[in-house]
């Protein structure tokens, strides 16, 4: 039989239904599919995956494991920088694909693809991440996006249809119906968002949170660490009873660990996707949670304050959008990662905390750096700072105040019986 082979494809592979049927109906539609999976720390059956993909009809099947670029080349980076999104969201899907990205395309390069393809939905943010990434990788490449594709969608308009796909294709999947909502989980997190959560009022079933524990539920009796920094870099974990991890992997499994057993790290939220649709997400990032917690107190000692200020407000902020948009492989990534070591020079020292029931609590810090001088701080003693230079300090800072006043009163806008700006009276 002579071939009809459209080309060859590069599919991101989960083992769920929907890119099991994605595997299937780009078979049917004439590709060769060479399935991939990247191992970010997932708690994953990835034998089972590989002779699923393979029983489907995949050529070859990847697994590549990432998690230790994941950890050094994303998620540090993003720890050095507080990246956050929305004041709340640590970024932990985000997070890991331009590792995964990077991987396929390494991949698609090795067999010859044309084509990559995923199965991210039309409505979310991981189709403009994973192909942005390719993108910046292979210009080139092109891409198959079937829940973007009319034929595939028209098909396949609910669960139901794919079920019954799966069925007729004898694709072995777990009904989901018990537990209705989708996951994406790797190192640093997992996310749960889709089925009941859809109604931002439903309150989260219980067993639905993975790794960790209800915070009720936790240990009674706190359990304290210390983690010590250099360069704004974790290097060493301590546990309590003198466990202590230095390896970069090690470090964040065993923060993981820590925090599921004491309940940390969980959050629900509603934020607003880059292609501009409210979502409601829950999440939990037990590790980055402790982390995040002790490397901003940290800075707190060793940072100075305009370096820390111009950090948060361009690196830390930008940095966070570039994550969770997608833009991770783009010239102004570059320039913002290429000023977090200058920030974090002087980030070296030991943070303690303790640990309990859903908290992260700072019980002390210290370091050699040298900025803070417990003596210039005291209130007991003047520890070589003269208060009388606080009078001269206050009154050149009060030059533009006393100047803005004086018009105000001119105007008649000033004085104890004008009005504030929100109309009451002063």
């Amino acid at each position: 039989m002579v071939s009809t082979s459209k080309g060859r494809v590069l599919l991101a592979y989960s083992g769920g239904l929907d890119t099991s049927c994605i595997l299937a109906w780009l078979i049917e539609q004439g590709y060769e599919v060479v399935a991939f999976m990247a191992d970010v720390g997932q708690e994953e059956d990835f034998e089972a995956a590989r002779k699923k993909a393979l029983a489907v009809g995949a050529k070859k099947f990847y697994l590549q494991d990432l998690k230790r670029e994941f950890v050094t080349e994303l998620i540090y980076p993003a720890m050095q920088a507080n990246c956050i999104y929305e004041n709340v969201y640590l970024l932990g899907t985000s997070l890991a694909r331009p590792v995964i990205a990077r991987g396929m395309i390494e991949v698609a390069d090795t067999e010859g693809c044309d084509y990559v393809s995923h199965g991210c939905t039309g409505k979310g943010n991981d189709q403009v991440r994973f192909e942005l990434a390719f993108y910046g990788l292979r210009p080139d490449i092109k891409v198959i996006a079937p829940w973007r594709i009319p034929e595939f969608y028209d098909r396949f308009p609910g669960r139901q249809a794919l079920l019954a796909y799966a069925a007729e294709k004898q694709i072995p999947v777990q009904q989901t119906a018990a537990k209705p909502w989708s996951t994406d989980e790797n190192l640093f997190h997992i996310s749960y968002e889709a089925g009941i959560l859809e109604d931002p009022n439903v309150t989260p079933p219980d067993d639905m949170w993975k790794l960790t524990v209800q915070p009720e539920a936790a240990p009674s009796e706190p359990e304290r660490l210390s983690i010590e920094f250099k360069a704004g870099l974790p290097v060493k974990v301590t546990t309590e009873d003198q466990k202590t991890f230095t390896d970069p992997v090690e470090i964040f499994l065993g923060l993981n660990a820590l925090a599921r057993k004491h309940g940390v790290g969980r959050i629900d939220i509603v934020e607003n996707r880059f292609i501009g649709v409210k979502s409601r997400g829950c999440y939990e990032s037990p590790g980055a949670t402790i982390l995040r917690a002790a490397h901003m107190d940290i800075e707190g000692l060793t940072l100075d304050r305009n370096v820390r200020a111009l950090r948060d407000q361009f690196i830390t902020i930008e940095l966070g959008r570039i994550l969770y948009n997608g833009t991770f492989f783009s010239p102004e990534r570059e320039f913002i990662t290429s000023a977090i070591p200058a920030s974090q020079r002087t980030v070296n020292g030991v943070v303690r905390l303790k640990l309990y029931r859903g908290n992260v609590i700072i019980e002390g810090r210290h370091s050699d750096e040298g900025l803070y001088d417990e003596a210039q701080s005291s209130m007991d003693e003047l520890g070589g700072f003269e208060p009388t230079d606080t009078t001269g300090f206050i009154q050149i800072q009060s030059i533009r105040i006393k100047k803005w006043a004086q018009s105000n009163i001119r105007k008649g806008q000033g004085g104890v019986q004008a009005k504030d700006v929100y109309g009451s009276r002063t």
